[in-house]
């Protein structure tokens, strides 16, 4: 039985909507399930988040920006994740880990070793049993972003009123960066493959759910 499902991917790739799908779709078959974030999943991860997203022009060093991350993760786990563990409920969560890895490991170029030591005292060595990375070109992801922007839809960035254009920081990276980034992703799901399922973000929304859906269900029908 899998209990714990992330989703990760570069911004644009349509992580948010295919939780809240799944979510939808585990409910209707009558399991309990709750869906999270990170950063963002707590009172303190919304401080946090808005912290980290929204500072404007402002530098936020590498490992500040770490540490950040790693306080949100620690009471993530331990004011959602674990709990809902305990109620035997599915816990979808839009982030986790992999993105420290590979957002701070693979963009910034903090040692990989020391994130792991790091992920894994955050996360009281919890570790997702699936996890779906919805892969598609940095491009197309950061036109997506700004096309959102453009129409309103994205809360977080427009709450922010010292973002540029409505563009959290991250968004507002070199494209370069956003590179790392993705192979950093395609780096961590070669070397977890019976985790971490690759899925084509450059289909339909409809198209994606219905591959994550097949898969989650050959896994729920798994004997332990």
């Amino acid at each position: 039985m899998v209990r714990f499902i992330s989703f990760e991917g570069g911004d644009g790739s349509g992580k948010t909507t295919q939780v809240k799908l799944l979510e939808r779709y585990l409910v209707s078959k009558g399991m309990a399930c709750c869906s999270t974030r990170e950063p963002g999943g707590t009172m303190l991860g919304r401080m946090l988040r808005k912290a980290l997203l929204e500072v404007g022009k402002k530098e936020i060093s590498s490992p500040a920006e770490l540490f950040l991350y790693l306080a949100d993760r620690a009471q993530h786990v331990q004011e959602v994740i674990s709990p809902a563990f305990q109620q035997r409920t599915i816990v979808l969560c839009d982030r986790f880990s992999d993105s420290t890895l590979a957002y701070q490991g693979f963009g910034r170029g903090i040692d990989l070793n020391l994130l792991r030591r790091l992920n894994r005292l955050a996360s009281c060595d919890i570790v997702p049993e699936l996890t779906f990375l919805l892969d598609c070109p940095v491009e197309v992801g950061l036109s997506r972003i700004r096309k959102q922007v453009a129409a309103g839809r994205l809360s977080d960035a427009s709450a922010g009123a010292n973002t540029r254009k409505g563009q959290d920081r991250f968004e507002r990276e070199e494209v370069e960066f956003h590179e790392r980034v993705r192979q950093g992703f395609l780096e961590l799901a070669r070397s977890e493959p019976d985790r971490v399922c690759v899925v084509d973000a450059l289909e339909s929304i409809g198209q994606v759910h219905e591959r994550i859906r097949k898969v989650v269900d050959a896994k729920m029908k798994e004997i332990p």
